[in-house]
């Protein structure tokens, strides 16, 4: 494991269960896909300062430290309607701004630390969750299918989804900062 929490393949430490147990199964699987793109997300941000972070490469707003700020709040946002439905997921409210920036005051030490909480909190959710097929109805927006319902299991592997996709674009911005890719 290297200082940043990953492993040699890109995954950073997760997969226990609750009680310290290990994930077996298709939790396992989930959990271990999910901490693979979190390890190349961490991945494209090694050795870089705030400022560096903080700074767009590209034509887009996003910088490398809103992308795992980002990721980090919509990875907590799903987990809350996993175990809540809409109501909880729509309780705290979102900069859907300023979620893609670091703002006056984060860093990107912070931020990380944040995202290790997120991720440690969805590992153990998905080790003590009784049922996968546990659904909620999605909220109301025009991005999703009216009446539509998800399962924990759609719901994780629609973080996978989004954290992989992030990932991608974490690469592009991170090459453009300084060469550095996290494949190749």
């Amino acid at each position: 494991m290297t200082a940043d929490g990953a492993t040699a393949d890109g995954a950073t430490a997760g997969g226990a269960a609750a009680g310290g147990g290990a994930l077996t199964g298709e939790r396992a699987d989930l959990v271990r896909t999910l901490d693979r793109h979190r390890g190349f997300l961490r991945h494209t941000v090694r050795g870089l300062d705030d400022e560096q972070a903080a700074r767009r490469t590209t034509a887009s707003e996003l910088c490398l430290g809103g992308l795992i700020k980002h990721v980090s709040g919509t990875e907590a946002l799903w987990m809350r309607f996993a175990t809540g439905g809409a109501a909880a997921m729509e309780a705290q409210p979102v900069d859907w701004e300023g979620q893609f920036r670091m703002t006056e005051g984060e860093t990107l030490a912070g931020l990380l630390t944040a995202y290790d909480r997120v991720a440690a909190e969805t590992d153990a959710l998905v080790a003590s969750l009784p049922d996968l097929d546990l659904a909620h109805a999605l909220p109301s927006a025009p991005w999703f299918e009216p009446g539509a319902a998800w399962s924990v299991r759609r719901v994780l592997l629609h973080v996978i989804a989004e954290t992989a996709q992030h990932a991608g674009h974490a690469d592009i911005i991170r090459e453009a900062l300084d060469g550095a890719k996290t494949m190749g």
